[in-house]
């Protein structure tokens, strides 16, 4: 299995609100979107282009990721929204984060039209994509559209476009209104988990918009996290820090991992299939287990946010 990008948290940040680009550049999220869609007003939404572009030329990012979220591929601005931004940002843009996707056909034609632009532009740095899964259709071909493009470093489960398309009945953080026996999106969150794992790349989970319920927000990333997603989208820079610490390896797994691998390779050097670590069986299964958790630590490591596990 591929080691999926590090995602542990994705900032939206509304296009048109560039007062909020210099904070959300200097935050410690792995990646920071620029919202072309839902966060901005219909009337607003071409001349936020400009905006954005702007925020990804002048802006410091550091190791951030540079993202943008256009609108949707049915709607007047998606074209405008792709060529603007490429050729005004070119290199200094990361990722375009395709919303409301469906079908594998709505991906590739977004690489196409890419794949021209980076060819006219001459671009020597290929643009990344992310796309939410925010409907039912998208649900039922989330492994179609995981696999469309080898563009593609994540899909996003989004529940809030969700519940209107399924005709769920939820509150404003999308949890069910009346008692429900377990995780109410269980079946979806495996859905595009499952094919984020098949095709090699990242899950992210969905946000969660009341920003003023740090405990909520935490519980949501602890119940992803354990699933097996990769990191949360944060909607405030509150946030950020509570997805950092939930999508790694606390010290305890990493010690851990690493007595695992020991104690296993000291057993296959004895001719042995598999061990014990504190009276618990270790097998081959264990071993890649811990294999992922030493995986992902590396990649905080090397992203230079180690501190962040301080």
């Amino acid at each position: 299995m591929n080691t999926p990008p590090l995602r542990r948290s994705e900032l939206a940040t509304p296009a048109s609100n560039d007062h909020m680009f210099a904070k959300a550049a200097a935050s410690d999220a792995d990646l920071v979107f620029l919202d072309l869609e839902d966060a901005v007003a219909p009337a607003l939404r071409e001349q936020s282009r400009g905006k954005a572009i702007q925020a990804l030329n002048e802006y410091d990012w550091g190791t951030t990721v540079r993202a943008v979220r256009i609108n949707g591929i049915d709607t007047k601005w998606a074209h405008g929204d792709i060529i603007e931004v490429v050729e005004g940002a070119r290199e200094n843009l990361d990722t375009i984060i395709v919303p409301k996707v469906t079908a594998a056909r709505d991906v590739w034609w977004v690489d196409v039209l890419l794949n021209q632009l980076e060819e006219r532009l001459g671009l020597l740095k290929r643009i990344r994509l992310e796309v939410l899964i925010e409907d039912v259709s998208g649900v039922a071909h989330a492994e179609e559209i995981a696999t469309a493009s080898t563009r593609l470093d994540a899909v996003i489960f989004g529940a809030g476009d969700l519940s209107v398309s399924q005709g769920a009945r939820v509150d404003t953080n999308f949890r069910p209104r009346e008692p429900y026996p377990g995780d109410f999106w269980y079946f979806a969150r495996m859905q595009v988990l499952t094919a984020a794992r098949i095709a090699g790349i990242a899950a992210i989970d969905a946000p969660y918009p009341d920003f003023r319920d740090p405990a909520g927000y935490e519980e949501d990333a602890r119940s992803a996290a354990s699933l097996g997603f990769n990191g949360k989208w944060a909607i405030h820079p509150s946030q950020i820090e509570i997805a950092n610490q939930v999508f790694r390896a606390s010290d305890d797994e990493i010690r851990r991992a690493r007595r695992v691998l020991e104690a296993y390779r000291a057993a296959e050097a004895e001719g042995l299939g598999a061990t014990s670590v504190d009276g618990q069986l270790v097998d081959a299964a264990h071993v890649k287990l811990a294999e992922n958790v030493l995986a992902h630590h590396a990649a905080v490591t090397d992203s230079g946010r180690e501190s962040l596990q301080q």
